[in-house]
């Protein structure tokens, strides 16, 4: 279960105002790359606080809500499909991390930023911060960033179900399931798939 001992200690050693910050959306055959960046309370409880990956629709849900109400700050950004094509996953997910944490006010000083990679070739994390690898069942602040990156991914993947229905995103978020795989080969991609994750096709 996450905990506070990362963001305690990086307090600690002078940073006052730490985030967290984690992506969603990495493996998709379709859609934006999400990324999420949050404050909170120092301390703060949230019953429930997980892994989002551990965690129900309905319980990702309602965490949403309390860490929007009561984080200091967070924010969301994303990279769009196109771009994800042009300069990779990895330097996609590096440049919605980077652009979630310039857009907290206020400001955080330092991040606590899930998993093991912190640059591509193009892009690369600038602002003063620690790689933690599973951080999302380590740290309260990434535990909180992954859930407000998933639930916002999955939401625009829903909204793009209004817009693409024969691919039935709301059923699996643009991930590369079987029934994906046989709705692509029947009606081939969309705009909003990456075409360099289609290989097999």
């Amino acid at each position: 279960m996450p905990s506070w001992d990362l963001e305690f200690g990086a307090g600690g050693q002078g940073f006052g105002t730490v985030c967290g910050c984690d992506e969603a959306g990495a493996g998709p055959l379709a859609g934006r790359v999400y990324a999420a960046a949050v404050i909170l309370p120092n301390g703060l409880k949230l019953t429930g606080l997980d892994d989002s990956k551990k965690l129900s629709e309905k319980q990702r849900e309602a965490l949403y809500d309390q860490i929007a109400d009561q984080a200091v700050s967070w924010a969301t950004a994303w990279v769009e499909p196109e771009e994800i094509d042009q300069i990779n996953i990895l330097n996609s997910r590096i440049k919605a991390m980077q652009m979630a944490i310039d857009a907290l006010k206020p400001q955080a000083v330092f991040a606590l930023v899930d998993g093991n990679r912190d640059h591509g070739n193009q892009c690369a994390i600038t602002v003063p911060h620690m790689l933690v690898v599973k951080g999302d069942s380590l740290s309260m602040s990434i535990a909180a960033a992954s859930i407000m990156a998933k639930v916002s991914r999955d939401r625009y993947m829903v909204g793009m179900a209004g817009s693409y229905p024969q691919y039935e995103f709301e059923r699996h978020k643009g991930y590369g399931t079987k029934r994906h795989y046989e709705l692509l080969r029947k009606f081939g991609p969309c705009p909003i798939h990456r075409r360099s994750f289609l290989k097999r096709l």
